[in-house]
């Protein structure tokens, strides 16, 4: 039994087109394939860790694994978003997924924001975050208006410039628009506030973002680890994920680079329960916008960082690397993509290593739930990834 748990999410790493993807429209798919194929891609120590044994990847090596497990899941809810992956990790399936705005939100909702910001509203229809301040920033600075834009998820952002309106005030913007949000025929999973600063041009987004999603619908393992008193240290945008349920301690981030500093420091921590980890630059700056080049160096610059991940964990300590979704940049669109997600599962205590049969997403609840001897179940079927490891 381990002590600690380390949950990573590297946020849209798929690893290969999942059973369904047909019904998704994302045959095909491949993040890492397609990435490898794409670019000479070098992640000597996830392939160590038996990245390259999940699924073929171009000049990555099948290594079979050394105090490590390597496998895929799959996901069974009806979504590809970034909470219904998170929650389904932690053990709750959504069988309903949120609806999404190709064309823009209602002009009622519109109307509404703009009556209690008492300001005009910009876009209204999906977009780019980059591109919408290029096409609209300069009218925000002039007018004072709200950039109010979507995208393929289930999400509604409000761009606004720092030195126009106070992040004090975009915040409570937010926090209204949240608040009428939360059911049909409004209902959206995430409001993300999207501050900005600089000039016509040379726009940059800031690192005062904040989301505030809908909360889960139901019970999941965070709850139950902090209902019998196991610490649930959240670390970058899970906290925002789980709108604070299940949460103990909460360290947001500004990078993935950040996130593997603030994960360091929670690993010199003493503390008994889970550390969750989510790494979003792969999917915000570079899945998303279709940038293999720049997503390649996110994964290798990730990759130098795992030694010394490693070298922090305590010897009773498990270590586990997943993914949410997929969102392969190389596919047509900016959407997340239908995707199998890795999951490698570190431990100094591991006698053994090797490979995995296929698991579920909420394999990783039932992990945690057994390892911790908490009485919830979150899954139906015989857990095939808990037996190996826990028999390892």
């Amino acid at each position: 039994m381990f002590n600690r748990i380390h949950v990573l999410v590297m946020d849209s790493v798929g690893i290969g087109e999942a059973p369904d993807a047909a019904n998704f429209q994302d045959e095909g798919s491949n993040t890492l394939g397609n990435i490898s194929k794409t670019l000479d891609l070098k992640i000597p120590n996830l392939e160590k860790m038996g990245i390259g044994g999940i699924s073929p990847l171009n000049n990555i090596k099948n290594i079979i694994p050394q105090k490590c497990y390597a496998g895929k899941l799959t996901e069974i809810s009806s979504g590809k978003d970034t909470m219904t992956g998170h929650w389904e990790l932690m053990g709750l399936l959504t069988s309903v997924p949120f609806p999404t705005y190709p064309n823009g939100f209602s002009e009622e909702l519109i109307n509404m924001i703009s009556n209690y910001s008492k300001r005009s509203i910009l876009c209204n229809k999906p977009y780019s975050g980059t591109k919408v301040l290029d096409d609209y920033g300069k009218e925000q600075l002039e007018t004072g208006a709200l950039i109010v834009y979507t995208s393929a998820d289930p999400v509604l952002q409000i761009a606004a410039h720092e030195d126009i309106i106070p992040l004090e005030e975009l915040y409570d913007i937010c926090q209204y628009t949240r608040s009428i949000t939360l059911e049909e025929p409004n209902l959206i999973g995430r409001i993300i506030a999207r501050p900005y600063v600089g000039t016509p041009g040379n726009f940059v987004r800031t690192s005062n973002r904040h989301d505030y999603a809908v909360s889960p619908h139901g019970k999941t393992v965070l709850d139950s680890l902090k209902e019998n008193g196991f610490d649930v240290y959240a670390i970058g945008k899970i906290n925002d994920i789980f709108n604070g349920q299940g949460i103990t301690n909460t360290n947001p981030t500004t990078s993935n680079m950040d996130g593997v500093d603030k994960l360091i420091e929670t690993l010199k921590i003493n503390f008994t329960g889970i550390s969750f980890t989510n790494l979003v630059d792969f999917d915000s700056m570079y899945g998303h916008r279709r940038n293999p080049e720049e997503y390649a160096k996110a994964l290798e610059e990730f990759d130098s960082r795992l030694p010394e991940i490693i070298r922090n964990l305590n010897n009773d300590d498990l270590f586990i690397i997943t993914a949410d979704h997929g969102n392969d940049p190389t596919f047509k669109g900016t959407d997340h993509t239908r995707e199998y997600v890795p999951f490698l599962a570190y431990s100094p205590k591991f006698n053994n290593g090797g490979f995995l049969p296929v698991g579920n997403f909420s394999d990783i609840a039932t992990i945690i739930s057994n390892n911790f001897k908490l009485n919830d179940k979150f899954t139906n079927y015989e857990n095939i990834t808990y037996n190996y490891l826990f028999s390892s």
